[in-house]
């Protein structure tokens, strides 16, 4: 089968110097993760599969370039965006019809995230193509594991609403998730976002996290109300933001709360057993649970004197 736009010559790269030649892919579409900004931070995969494919769909293509004219690409490139995207799809849907091979990128990072990709990886998926995912750079993980907060959950936001009572609103809906939120933001909407966000989840650690990978990469740790009144005073920074927060402190039992559960627990079981039933529910230490909880019920703790340890 003829695949039009195909590169005059054989598909390569060029890598330190040396001409790399590629294989022809598999037809189908294939999502390749690009740099976020330091252009050496590509896969040797993803390079191939660029130089390989019969046609690279790109939100900019002057971007794009760079990274071509940095690898020695000459695969054609298409613009696929928003603002084209109902119009552009369906050719690029044909292209693999035909039996081409369509590699998709955004401008920096990982497609989908924030861009238009979603629609073309599902109109693919149920035409019956095959997807063929690529992965490599994504600003929202290099953010989170620049921030130094916790990773072991994590929810991915995207952009906050641009209005402040929908932002509020919605910072309001993110508050009791326990996980810590990463979010996107531009320089001039930073400020009133963060303050919003201080008002919202209270003094929670956070980072900013600018121009990762760049030359002027920056990341500003400090609780929220801290970095609010910082960029309130410094004005709007320049570059892409990620915004790090960490997820809300465990609710620690109080004291009476400890007395009540116990004096609940101690009419069916025993000390000991009372203790531990406690201390797994709240989260407070065992032995501070059972000393407490021998206190108030001695006379149930079997003959012997058993001792928690």
């Amino acid at each position: 089968m003829t695949r039009t736009d195909a590169p005059l010559r054989p598909p390569s790269f060029q890598l330190a110097g040396q001409i790399i030649p590629a294989e022809r892919l598999s037809p189908g579409l294939h999502v390749v993760a690009t740099p976020i900004g330091n252009l050496g931070d590509i896969t040797l995969r993803a390079l191939g599969t660029l130089a390989g494919a019969d046609v690279v769909a790109c939100e900019d293509t002057r971007i794009t370039r760079r990274l071509f004219d940095r690898y020695g690409i000459a695969t054609p490139l298409v613009a696929y965006h928003e603002h084209n995207a109902e119009s552009m799809r369906p050719r690029l849907m044909a292209r693999i019809a035909e039996g081409a091979a369509v590699a998709l990128v955004s401008d920096a990072g990982t497609p989908l995230v924030s861009d238009p990709g979603f629609k073309l990886v599902g109109a693919a998926i149920d035409a019956g193509y095959r997807v063929f995912p690529l992965p490599g750079a994504s600003a929202s993980l290099a953010a989170l594991v620049a921030a130094g907060l916790p990773t072991d959950r994590f929810f991915f936001e995207g952009f906050l609403p641009p209005k402040s009572g929908a932002r509020r609103s919605r910072i309001a809906e993110l508050k009791a998730l326990p996980a810590t939120l990463v979010l996107y933001e531009t320089g001039p909407r930073l400020a009133e976002s963060l303050a919003d966000l201080a008002s919202g989840l209270g003094p929670r650690p956070a980072a900013v996290c600018r121009e990762l990978t760049k030359a002027f990469e920056e990341v500003r740790r400090a609780a929220l109300p801290d970095l609010a009144a910082h960029y309130e005073t410094a004005g709007a920074p320049k570059g892409e933001i990620v915004l790090v927060i960490g997820p809300p402190e465990e609710a620690v039992a109080s004291d009476d709360e400890i007395d009540a559960a116990l004096n609940e627990a101690l009419r069916t079981l025993s000390v000991k057993d009372a203790a531990a039933a406690v201390s797994a529910a709240t989260g407070r230490p065992r032995r501070e649970v059972y000393a407490r909880a021998l206190a108030r019920g001695g006379a149930r703790e079997p003959r012997g004197g058993a001792r928690e340890r």
